[in-house]
């Protein structure tokens, strides 16, 4: 009889009225933070492999980058220049073919071309600084998101936990108070029932 066994467990207990709509915390949540948390931890690989090779091979890093190296759009249109100029120059001091010439000429095109590596090279490092810093933002915003969800979790099991704990403790409580009014109740009717009180004496 169930309603029987209902009756002395003190009905029904009212947390499980409760936990179909803590079930659905985790769920509803997740479905906003999840793709900042997909997105942060895909990141995490390359960072470390990045992070790595700053570390222990810092010039090697640079070498790598620097091997894809091209000039300038403007760096022949810039050496052209100069060396009209310094040609026009060897020419009016009468050195135009020498030894001085072509030594000043090599001088020209090899600082032209360092500025230009330089030039390129710090352009470079900014970019790739700043891809370094998208990636580490976008795996912060995934470990904060990380972070939220489990902090949501703790906390939707923690309530769960405790109105399981409060529930059960007022069933416990409804039983006990259920059957000491049962008792009082069969005390009071065995003291109003006295089977000799139809007997005088006399």
């Amino acid at each position: 009889m169930s309603w029987l066994s209902d009756f002395f467990k003190g009905g029904k207990n009212p947390a499980d009225a409760a936990m179909p709509y803590l079930n659905q915390i985790p769920g509803q949540t997740q479905q906003y933070q999840q793709p900042f948390f997909d997105a942060g931890k895909s990141q995490l690989p390359g960072l470390q492999d990045q992070y790595g090779k700053l570390m222990n091979d810092p010039g090697g890093r640079m070498n790598d980058i620097g091997k894809s190296f091209q000039q300038s759009p403007g760096f022949q249109f810039a050496m052209d220049q100069a060396m009209q100029g310094g040609n026009h120059a060897a020419a009016a001091g009468g050195m135009a073919g020498s030894p001085q010439h072509e030594q000043q000429n090599m001088q020209m095109a090899t600082n032209l071309g360092n500025q230009d590596y330089n030039n390129w090279m710090q352009n470079a490092l900014g970019m790739y600084g700043q891809g370094l810093q998208g990636s580490q933002g976008m795996a912060n915003q995934g470990q904060q998101a990380g972070q939220s969800m489990a902090d949501m979790i703790a906390q939707t099991l923690a309530q769960q936990a405790n109105l399981q704990f409060q529930g059960s403790r007022q069933q416990n409580q409804n039983k006990n108070d259920l059957m000491g009014n049962i008792f009082k109740l069969g005390g009071s009717a065995l003291g109003a029932f006295n089977p000799f009180s139809g007997f005088g004496g006399g």
